[in-house]
């Protein structure tokens, strides 16, 4: 275990609604939620004025629109999430060769790779995260961060969220176990909605509460691997490193659909077009895929995936989704079909020969019921394992940037009855006008 403060975490604030009301002045101090917003849609990101309507991510978008109907809801844009993502974990690799990121808007960085900052002590090491904040603001044109400095990566996680928002929070090494003491056990990585629940029936409510458990009472509860890992974590116990680079083990792509589909060339469609995203993110890592996976949601919520290995190994759209729609082909729709997500694994930086040999390697399912809302990417839901791109919108929808031959930038005030009225800002304009226009007009076009 380290004796310094060492590792620092930093996570961008309400990362998706911050960037739109950054590039939408007449945003600025209003409540803005980004995600789906169809009727199936689910909230990606709230704005903090939208939270204090009680609205948080993986919120089912129907609902928070009763809770907060007076907010911007946008559908997200992730170019511009993409952009300033890599702006701050530029700023964070000057500060450190070690940097782990775990999503867009969040890393950890290893201060010991750094000589120069950890041998500064605390109160230097204080000064360098308080430069790295303003840093992020001024190199993002005006997003807010909040950083937690720790002897581990739960700690310094930890200290991030007791800072939150745009906060710098610092826990002493030693003080650890008797920081964390009061906290609910949720706080520990882990402990989900279930695990909280067996554990708050036995009475074990705060970490508190498990440091002074015996170790057999948390393995009967949970599990003899789990119960040591809580039984560690509730003593401050985390020697997991900082891993410089996370290697992406898929990369999909998913839809919602507002009405349950049947239509197989319907469907079809979707998947292509949904190839070609897949292909493109591929593409852009330098990698080549040779598992195509197909997921699909039926209508009672049962979840269906089926995955084929290819003889090779292939980067292109075409593969990918004749591959997807073979997989599709096989399958009962019948019921209809609420969500569809094409995807691809086995990732290498080689190209292998056969590309276009679709022969059958190993196909793979699991048929269960899901319960849950389906979500697409989410800044406070983490998934790093998994590469995820939602879509940019092929349609006028909220939030998406347009441009006007006559009227210049702008973006999606909201459609429908074949028009659309756009509000014409930008960063650096301050608050523009609304005009409406009609859809096919010639001067109006979405920005790639």
């Amino acid at each position: 275990m380290r004796t310094r403060a060492s590792i620092l975490h930093l996570d961008l604030d309400a990362f998706f609604a911050s960037v739109e009301q950054r590039d939408k002045p007449s945003l600025r101090g209003k409540p803005v939620i980004v995600g789906g917003v169809g009727q199936r849609g689910v909230v990606s990101t709230a704005s903090y004025e939208a939270r204090v309507f009680g609205v948080h991510s993986a919120m089912p978008m129907w609902e928070a629109r009763r809770r907060c109907p007076h907010a911007a809801f946008l559908s997200g844009r992730f170019r511009a999430y993409r952009q300033a993502s890599e702006q701050v974990m530029g700023l964070l690799r000057a500060l450190s060769p070690r940097v782990e990121p775990l999503s867009l808007d969040e890393a950890f960085v290893d201060l010991e790779a750094a000589e120069s900052v950890v041998e500064l002590g605390a109160a230097g090491v204080q000064r360098v995260a308080a430069e790295l904040k303003a840093a992020v603001t001024e190199t993002t044109g005006g997003l807010h961060s909040s950083v937690g400095l720790g002897s581990s990566k739960f700690i310094a996680k930890l200290a991030t969220e007791l800072g939150k928002p745009d906060g710098l929070h610092l826990v002493e090494p030693g003080t650890e176990v008797s920081v964390i003491a009061p906290l609910p056990v949720s706080v520990l990585p882990g402990v989900g909605p279930v695990t909280a629940e067996k554990l708050i029936r036995v009475g074990l409510r705060t970490v508190g509460d498990l440091q002074a458990a015996p170790l057999a009472d948390l393995v009967r509860e949970v599990g003899k691997a789990h119960g040591r890992g809580l039984h560690e974590l509730a003593h401050a116990r985390d020697d997991r490193p900082v891993v410089p680079e996370r290697e992406a083990k898929s990369i999909s792509v998913e839809d919602t659909f507002e009405t349950d589909l049947t239509d197989r060339d319907q469907l079809g469609s979707i998947i292509d077009r949904d190839a070609r995203l897949v292909a493109r993110r591929v593409r852009e890592a330098a990698l080549f895929a040779r598992t195509v996976q197909l997921k699909i949601k039926m209508a009672d919520f049962t979840s269906i995936t089926r995955a084929r290995t290819l003889d090779g190994a292939t980067d292109r759209a075409e593969t990918i989704a004749a591959v997807a729609r073979e997989l599709l082909a096989a399958l009962d729709i019948a019921d209809g079909v609420r969500l569809l997500g094409v995807g691809v694994s086995g990732l290498t930086d080689i190209a292998q020969e056969h590309l276009f040999d679709l022969t059958a390697g190993s196909d793979s399912h699991d048929d269960h019921l899901a319960l849950e809302v389906p979500t697409s990417g989410s800044d406070e839901q983490k998934h790093p394992e998994r590469v995820s791109e939602e879509r940019r919108p092929a349609a006028w929808t909220p939030g998406a940037d347009v441009t006007h031959n006559a009227y210049g930038p702008g973006w999606v005030w909201g459609s429908g009855l074949g028009r659309v009225t756009v509000r014409f800002e930008t960063a650096e304009t301050g608050v523009g006008p609304v005009r409406t226009f009609a859809l096919d007009d010639p001067d109006l076009a979405l920005m790639p």
